[in-house]
C-alpha cells in the first residue's frame, strides 16, 4: 500500500493521495459536528450514521457495479443518491473511485456533489452559526 501511495495509483485509481486528502477534508466539518453532537450528548446517532451507511453505499455502489457487468437489473440512481444524502457520501465517493463507478455520467456527478455541499453547508453552519444561516 504504501509503494501504491508513493506511486500515486491503487489498482487503477489516479492520484491517490489528492483523493484521500479531499476525502479527509470534506469529511472534516461532519466528523468534527458529529462528535461535538455527540460530546454535549444533543445525539449520538450522527456519528454511527456517516460510518454505517457509508459502508452500504459502498456495497450498493459494488453491487450496482456488477451488475452493470452482468447487464442485470441495475440499483436505480434515486437509489443510490437516497443512500448518499443519508450520509453514505463519504463511501460513495470512494466507491466511486475504487470501482471506476459513476464518473463519467455529468448529471449523476452534479447531484452527487449537490449532496455533499449540502451536508457541507449544514455542518458548517451548526458549527459556526449555531443554526441560524436563513436557509438551513
Amino acid at each position: 500500500m504504501a509503494e501504491a501511495l508513493r506511486g500515486q495509483r491503487v489498482e487503477g485509481v489516479r492520484n491517490v493521495r489528492l483523493k484521500l486528502l479531499l476525502l479527509a477534508v470534506l469529511c472534516l466539518l461532519p466528523v468534527l459536528g458529529a462528535a461535538r453532537m455527540a460530546w454535549n450528548d444533543q445525539a449520538w446517532w450522527p456519528l454511527a450514521l456517516y460510518p454505517a451507511m457509508s459502508l452500504i453505499t459502498l456495497l450498493l455502489y459494488w453491487q450496482d457495479k456488477q451488475q452493470a457487468r452482468t447487464r442485470a437489473w441495475r440499483t436505480p440512481e434515486k437509489v443510490l443518491h437516497a443512500s448518499e444524502l443519508l450520509g453514505g457520501w463519504p463511501g460513495a465517493l470512494l466507491a466511486q473511485q475504487l470501482f471506476r463507478h459513476k464518473t463519467r455520467k455529468v448529471s449523476y456527478q452534479l447531484v452527487f456533489w449537490g449532496i455533499v455541499l449540502v451536508h457541507q453547508v449544514f455542518w458548517a453552519d451548526w458549527l459556526f452559526f449555531d443554526g441560524r444561516l436563513p436557509f438551513t
